[in-house]
């Protein structure tokens, strides 16, 4: 690798914390506004863009902003790792910013001003988190962004929202504390936090008692973003935020930045030699398997849609972790190749999720029998995510999933391989339902899954106590403010408590245009047919272009760039494929 001095990874930065003022000022002006917040994601997306043939190359662009503290440097560098991460998080936010005009304006939301320049900031500070160049300055942009992205899950403002809000900054701070504590003991053993492809020498000759808490300190405080049980609570409770937001957590910056912490302290900061030394790598595989397991068993028993979902991104972001504790070759680029894949597909899911709720006011999946014939579009791609979600081929997360079955064998550990299995047979038994509901049934011919009905099903019967994981009161009973049980938690308030007068609320009403508020109108779901009239093209556009972008990932992957980035990415770290 050779290192190029550049400003680019710099200007990647910059371009959207640019954009927070400029959106902020114009929020008189709603056009002038989200104008603002187009330039931004198309300038940010072309500028880490312009880096991706350089760094397929063997270039590593470094921008170096000067001694931070003593003996550690503020520096930016964009790698093949970063670049993967930049890439995809500066790219789905063109589309999500699209999405998220429509979804706004269909719902008059409050605050549009402020939710578009969080939005800004957010891609800003994970855009520092893709191209920090060591633990020091990706501790600074991890935690920015922590701070960046309150505004958006308490976006809300009801009691709901800020509890919410509240428990997502005390697990994160309190997950970024642990790494802080892993950067202060790496630097005391080693006397530098720089990644270097393969790992730090130093940490080869070091106590290996230290090193691995500092393993332990690192992959634990970046699990808490990843969602990692049994820190995992505070992204289901996170679903009270609109559903871009949802899109955001889940698929573009927030766990993903989690995951992608954990990839740079096992390859650039331990190396994969050095985790199998120490003995680190199984366990982290295991609390992946553990949690993709039960994740998926708890997705099961959600009615509602936008919970189910929060809990299948739990069980799949473990695929990542998984892949990078096997540390076979296959295995590694399985787990990497799963960032790219599941943010496609989960993003095509909130998408479909929030169009739904925008446009009928449906958040439950027991509310949505024949919802295909009105929302045909929404609901292929939402079938098209569900397969890939499933492994099944043709759609981005079989291939990943190949890898990782493959890498897990090669490994001699067939135990995960039939964990993965296992797993995808549950994405199936939580997916196919919704899609069959909305296709091959109707309002009056419904017949209630046993998956979905009951004790062990979607909605819990009177008297049986709360869910598996939902907030309990003090005094047993279910919490009252369970999103999974209140349907204007889905996209936030209700349509018609909305305050309309709130700068961008003067726009046209594209919700609820069936008169009427969760769950099919009398008569059944109207047929809107196949040419785009369920719903504004601001939100069709971006739900078909994330549908396609996971298919091209499924048949075209190499085409697609993600897979020859994380394969140079392998290359660079020194496993053999």
């Amino acid at each position: 690798m050779s290192e190029v001095a550049s400003l680019r990874p710099l200007a990647a930065v910059l371009v959207s914390a640019v954009a927070v003022p400029l959106i902020l000022g114009s929020a008189r002006r709603p056009n002038l506004r989200e104008g603002w917040t187009m330039v931004a994601a198309l300038l940010k997306v072309g500028l880490v863009g312009s880096m991706v043939p350089g760094v397929l190359a063997g270039d590593v662009f470094v921008t170096d902003l000067g001694t931070f503290v003593a003996g550690i440097d503020l520096v930016l560098r964009a790698d093949a790792l970063g670049i993967l991460f930049g890439l995809l998080a500066s790219g789905l936010w063109v589309v999500t910013s699209l999405y998220s005009i429509g979804y706004m304006r269909g719902l008059s939301e409050h605050n549009q001003s402020r939710y578009f320049a969080a939005f800004a900031a957010s891609l800003s500070t994970a855009i520092g988190v893709a191209f920090a160049g060591n633990l020091v300055t990706l501790f600074i942009f991890y935690e920015l962004l922590t701070v960046a992205t309150y505004p958006l899950v308490a976006h809300d403002e009801s009691p709901e929202a800020r509890a919410a809000g509240r428990k997502y900054l005390a697990y994160t701070f309190i997950g970024g504390v642990a790494v802080l504590a892993g950067t202060v003991l790496l630097f005391w053993m080693t006397g530098t936090t720089a990644f270097t492809a393969g790992g730090i020498p130093e940490l080869v000759t070091s106590d290996p008692v230290f090193a691995r808490l500092a393993f332990a300190l690192l992959a634990g405080g970046f699990g808490v973003k990843a969602a990692l049980m049994p820190v995992h609570s505070w992204l289901p409770d996170a679903m009270v935020a609109p559903t871009p937001v949802s899109g955001l957590l889940h698929a573009v910056a927030v766990v993903k930045s989690g995951v992608f912490g954990i990839a740079r302290v096992t390859l650039d900061v331990f190396g994969p030699e050095t985790v199998q030394d120490l003995g680190v790598g199984l366990p982290l595989a295991a609390v992946a398997v553990v949690t993709l397991t039960v994740a998926s068993l708890i997705a099961l028993r959600k009615d509602n849609l936008k919970r189910r979902l929060a809990y299948s991104t739990i069980s799949q972001l473990s695929y990542i972790v998984l892949g990078l504790g096997v540390l076979s070759g296959e295995a590694i680029v399985g787990g990497l190749l799963h960032i790219p894949a599941h943010a496609f597909m989960k993003l095509t899911l909130f998408f479909c999720a929030g169009a739904i709720h925008v446009e009928t006011h449906t958040d439950d999946i027991s509310e949505m029998a024949g919802i295909g014939k009105r929302m045909p579009l929404t609901m292929a791609a939402f079938a098209v995510a569900s397969a890939g979600m499933a492994g099944i081929p043709l759609v981005a997360g079989f291939v990943s999933k190949w890898y990782l079955l493959i890498g897990s064998v090669s490994a001699g550990q067939a135990v995960f391989a039939g964990a993965l299995v296992l797993s995808g047979l549950l994405n199936i038994a939580y997916f196919w339902p919704v899609v069959y509901q909305a296709f091959f049934e109707t309002p009056d011919d419904h017949d209630e899954k046993p998956l979905l009905a009951g004790r062990f099903g979607g909605r819990t019967d009177p008297g049986v106590g709360p869910e598996v994981g939902d907030p309990v009161r003090a005094d047993g009973g279910a919490d009252e403010t369970d999103s999974a049980d209140s349907a204007d938690h889905a996209g936030g308030r209700a349509h018609d408590e909305r305050d309309g007068h709130e700068e961008g609320g003067d726009h046209d009403d594209h919700g609820n245009h069936d008169g009427h508020h969760g769950g099919p109108p009398a008569g059944g779901w109207e047929d809107r047919g196949w040419t785009g009239g369920e719903s504004t093209w601001f939100m069709l556009g971006p739900i078909l272009a994330a549908a396609a972008g996971a298919v091209a990932l499924g048949v075209v992957p190499a085409t697609a760039l993600f897979l020859r980035i994380v394969q140079r990415v392998v290359a660079d770290v020194g496993v053999v494929l």
